[in-house]
């Protein structure tokens, strides 16, 4: 029998204005220009297609500025392609631009329960959760602290806690773990093991070797917006190092 995958993208590209104006407008709507490079546009990404299978972990390997994080926002769908397609067909837990969602001046607890009500879940859920999202982060001395007056590798743990309560089947992670000391990265490194073996679909995009090596099975080498290469992690490393090492 046939596994669905969990996700699917087909032919995808997205582009944006080296400026600040909106990367389309409604004057290139109307004259059929959404499919051609504009003059001060660049795709960020293009023509790329994969699917995941459940349970998979993959990572997403390439220098800065190639689309990684993209990708992930596209799958994320908090963007939207200008060709082709993503196609979710599970709930998504994002571990990206971690921070987003949480009000500088409520409390680490009135957060808590708004960012994890803005990923779905019941006060109820929350409330049973509560104890352990705190514990988890190491921040119970500061739960009536304005979220504002944490620093970031505090405000960065109550955030990993709080999405990694989510019950999504699936896992968007970016440089989420760069903040932090090495005791909780850790922790969170564990926590990652965990989910997976709980059969969580894992998308790790990272500059850490030992990190990719450690999560990872199979890996999507992006360059330059394209995809170069899908094999196994073992094999991205090596094809995005080879490239590295003859661009320096």
């Amino acid at each position: 029998m046939t596994v669905k995958p969990v996700i699917e993208v087909t032919d995808l590209g997205i582009r944006f204005k080296r400026n600040r104006q909106s990367r389309r407008n409604f004057k290139d709507l109307f004259a059929g220009r959404n499919r051609r490079t504009l003059s001060g546009e660049f795709w960020a990404l293009r023509n790329v297609t994969f699917s995941v299978q459940p349970g998979e972990a993959i990572g997403v390997v390439g220098r800065n500025g190639q689309g990684k994080s993209t990708l992930l926002k596209l799958v994320a769908e908090v963007m939207l392609p200008d060709e082709g397609g993503v196609e979710v067909h599970e709930g998504v837990a994002p571990l990206i631009e971690i921070t987003g969602g949480f009000v500088n001046e409520l409390t680490v607890r009135d957060n808590v329960y708004l960012t994890a009500g803005l990923h779905g879940m019941k006060r109820s859920e929350v409330d049973a959760r509560f104890d352990e999202i705190i514990e988890f982060a190491e921040i119970g001395k500061f739960l009536d602290t304005p979220y504002k007056h944490l620093s970031s590798g505090m405000k960065v743990r109550i955030a990993f806690s709080v999405v990694t309560q989510l019950e999504e089947p699936i896992i968007l992670v970016d440089e989420v773990l760069a903040v932090g000391d090495k005791g909780f990265r850790e922790k969170c490194y564990a926590r990652i093991e965990e989910l997976l073996a709980g059969g969580r679909t894992l998308f790790f995009v990272s500059h850490n070797e030992s990190d990719l090596r450690r999560f990872c099975t199979r890996g999507l080498y992006l360059d330059g917006g394209e995809l170069k290469l899908d094999a196994s992690i073992t094999e991205v490393l090596a094809r995005y190092n080879a490239d590295y090492a003859r661009k320096i």
